[in-house]
């Protein structure tokens, strides 16, 4: 017996005996009744996937009831039918919303037919208003479901409904901007403005006056009242990425307003309160920064009210598929079929190390969308983007390139130029690439000299003056409560 069951209201027996017969042959479930009064109380305890019902019945028309029955129950199917064989009333069926005016006498098989159609549409249009109302790509950013990330979406569940300050620690282009918005979007400020800020992108003494604003000749340059980040981000939601290249003053500053909640600007004297959720993230390890001097600790703990951990792609392989087919379907251009990916090519995607993580596959899937008219990807086009095979960097003699400062450098590089793609890095890279060794080598070494710099400089092999130069230009701090007198 089919699950489909049909309401038929007809006042005449013999009418509820055949149609009863017919549908139930045609495998339906057939509920049938004589008057308007019985029809209301199914189709208000929501009985039946399909009515059928004659117009004029004992207790009245059921043009009368048909607007009722639409507000209640809008995704019933009506099939109405009437020995009034006028083009009026077949007009006042259309008018009540009927699927279909069936004149008396009607053919039985007929009948059949407009049922089966009538419940197919009925399905078709419950797909679409599902599609139409399920959460669509835009608002649903985090694609995965290995169990590094389910771990993710447990803590951000715990989050969405607080204030809490929240610090997301991952490597570069895990998502940790995506986590940020998420929480906010989702969360009790998502009415609120969401403002993101990142300390690596801004010259270090221009970060307070773009944190917390500047009044008019505060400094050179400063023509007028600016307005900063916390006054911009009010009611909603302050996104402070990459808070370990935040210079040591600022975190000072920082530190201050997240304690009292209120600031002024550079330069200033009125002073502002403060109504931010702060989430700030950082790829940098903040303890060993604190252990050199270099991040104020009080500022750290402060921060680190809840920590969310973004996983490497390379820690979440089982992600990889989902992923690529989620940028295919986000890159493929208007009534264009979406690309696929054959299981080998998915494979050969799960299998590399994404120095990049999830930006770097993004920048590979739109290339595929952009310049691949294949409509399915193969697993020889991704080696060849990829650069694997005879295209990949050569192997060390010990085998290993992975953990020796070349094999790094290789990786970072390969890293540097997926995620440019389709074009090449920015002018510089020499001494990017530099300054990106030089710091961590000079700021590990004084930390081991205890910052004592002519030890730091005879171990470097460095002039004492070229060292401190370095340290000029990469504004590093050195912890003066060790440095030896």
């Amino acid at each position: 017996m089919s699950e489909r069951t049909i309401l038929v209201a007809d006042d005449d027996a013999s009418i509820r005996m055949v149609l009863s017969q017919a549908l139930t042959r045609a495998d339906y479930e057939v509920f049938p009744m004589s008057n308007l009064s019985t029809m209301w109380n199914h189709i208000a305890r929501g009985d039946g996937d399909l009515l059928i019902t004659d117009v004029m019945m004992p207790d009245g028309s059921a043009f009368d009831l048909l607007p009722r029955i639409k507000k209640a129950r809008p995704d019933l199917p009506i099939i109405v039918m009437s020995a009034q064989n006028t083009f009026m009333t077949a007009v006042r069926a259309s008018e009540a919303g009927a699927f279909e005016y069936l004149p008396k006498p009607f053919d039985l098989s007929e009948l059949t037919a407009t049922v089966a159609k009538a419940l197919a549409e009925r399905d078709s249009q419950k797909k679409k208003d599902v599609a139409a109302n399920a959460p669509k790509d835009e608002e649903m950013p985090l694609v995965g479901r290995s169990g590094p990330m389910q771990e993710v979406y447990r803590t951000m569940a715990r989050l969405i409904q607080t204030d809490l300050t929240v610090m997301i620690s991952g490597e570069s282009g895990t998502g940790k901007e995506v986590v940020a918005r998420a929480l906010h979007d989702f969360g009790k400020r998502k009415g609120g403005p969401f403002n993101a800020i990142n300390m690596a992108a801004i010259p270090q003494d221009l970060i307070e006056s773009e944190l917390f604003g500047h009044e008019k000749g505060a400094f050179t340059g400063a023509h007028g009242r600016s307005i900063g980040h916390f006054e911009r981000a009010a009611g909603g939601t302050l996104f402070l990425d990459e808070i370990g290249d935040m210079p040591m003053a600022a975190q000072t500053r920082l530190l201050r307003v997240l304690q009292e909640g209120e600031f002024t600007r550079v330069g200033g004297r009125d002073t502002i309160e403060t109504d931010v959720r702060i989430v700030a993230a950082t790829h940098r390890d903040l303890q060993q920064m604190i252990r050199q001097g270099l991040f104020r600790e009080d500022l750290y703990y402060r921060l680190n009210v809840v920590q969310l951990h973004m996983p490497a792609l390379r820690e979440r392989r089982d992600d990889v598929a989902d992923l690529a087919q989620h940028f295919a379907q986000k890159f493929a251009e208007k009534d264009e079929p979406v690309k696929a990916f054959e299981k080998e090519a998915l494979d050969v995607l799960r299998q590399h190390d994404w120095p990049g993580n999830v930006r770097e596959l993004e920048n590979l899937v739109q290339r595929f969308v952009a310049l691949y008219p294949d409509e399915v990807i193969s697993a020889e086009t991704v080696r060849q983007e990829l650069s694997v095979g005879e295209n990949a960097p050569p192997v060390r003699a010990n085998g290993d390139n992975s953990d020796d400062l070349g094999g790094m450098v290789e990786r970072y590089l390969m890293g540097v130029f997926a995620k440019a793609q389709p074009d090449l890095p920015e002018n510089g890279l020499y001494q990017r690439l530099i300054d990106e060794i030089e710091v961590p080598l000079l700021e590990m070494t004084l930390n081991y000299c205890n910052g004592n710099q002519i030890r730091a400089s005879d171990l470097l092999g460095l002039n004492r003056n070229t060292l401190r130069k370095k340290l000029q230009n990469h504004d590093i701090q050195i912890n003066k409560s060790n440095q030896s007198r």
